[in-house]
């Protein structure tokens, strides 16, 4: 059996009706959600598939329904007897769904700490304050000048090194709008803002950063039982205590998420399951490691084909 490595995806991999089909396969979805919805006082599975009051994609919605349906997928992967993964990796929001599948957080500590991280992201910026962009075609090392040369007496900086050709920036409003229009002079593919309320991963979230610390330093975090890669630094951590600075630093850091994919590589993984809704880092991963294998695993059909191929 190849090595086997789980990804766990972050903001913007919500839908509405995610993991409708899965729920039809197995009483484990149900139950996840049910147990989510317990700690946050709202039904989460109704909002993730009806969505009828606009909530899916507030902040401190999208936190909590993310880390849900990666671990009731996880729960499922293990309840129909999935191989184990070897090392596991999460994009942004996505590392703390790693770390509840490595046992480093209890699930319902999780649910409430990716709740009040949501919060405190969103009061830490008012509306209008900060943007995010994705800038593609460029490498990053000229993003990080660009940014240097826009941002002024602004906030600007690198918030996700997404592939080597795909930085995203984070700031406030006009560093990245001189950011951009100096990238499209740059000759950028395309320099867009993104449809995100929240300037992630910059010092705009440094109060935030505050915040979730005491948040953290209330939780008992266990060493992880499966390797874990962190955002901030590309390593693998097993230091509950370093696990959390990490985690603090995050929010104000950017995602290395290229040297997260090469370390992956470097450890001789070949298979990867995308442990989430949808596909994107999927298609990240193309672009930073193209011979490494991505799966599905957020329908029953997707699932029950990446355990077959992942355990011969």
């Amino acid at each position: 059996m190849q090595k086997l490595g789980f990804i766990f995806p972050g903001q913007g991999s919500q839908k509405i009706g995610m993991l409708k089909n899965l729920i039809l396969d197995s009483n484990v979805v149900q139950d996840t959600f049910s147990e989510a919805s317990e700690v946050l006082g709202k039904d989460l599975w109704e909002i993730v598939q009806l969505d009828t009051a606009s909530n899916l994609d507030k902040t401190e919605i999208t936190q909590p329904a993310l880390l849900t349906a990666s671990t009731a997928i996880w729960r499922v992967w293990n309840d129909k007897n999935g191989p184990r993964p070897s090392i596991v990796v999460g994009h942004s929001l996505g590392e703390y769904s790693a770390l509840v599948c490595a046992g480093v957080i209890p699930f319902q500590d999780a649910v409430n700490l990716v709740f009040r991280r949501g919060q405190y992201m969103q009061l830490a910026v008012s509306g209008g304050i900060g943007k995010m962009a994705a800038i593609v075609g460029l490498g990053s090392q000229k993003v990080e000048e660009i940014c240097k040369e826009a941002e002024e007496t602004d906030v600007l900086s690198a918030a996700n090194f997404n592939t080597p050709e795909q930085t995203v920036i984070a700031g406030n409003v006009d560093a990245v709008d001189r950011a951009i229009a100096l990238s499209k002079k740059e000759g950028a593919k395309r320099a867009l803002p993104l449809n995100v309320s929240i300037p992630a991963h910059c010092d705009l979230m440094k109060p935030a950063a505050e915040n979730l610390e005491k948040e953290l330093s209330k939780i008992k975090f266990n060493r992880p039982k499966i390797a874990v890669i962190q955002n901030v630094d590309a390593l693998i951590n097993d230091d509950p205590e370093k696990i959390k600075r990490n985690l603090v630093k995050q929010l104000y850091s950017p995602v290395l998420w290229v040297n997260c994919v090469k370390l992956i590589n470097k450890k001789q993984i070949k298979n990867l399951v995308e442990c989430g809704p949808g596909k994107v880092l999927s298609g990240l991963i193309k672009r930073i490691e193209p011979k490494i294998t991505c799966h599905g695993s957020d329908d029953a059909i997707s699932l029950a084909k990446a355990i077959e191929e992942v355990s011969v």
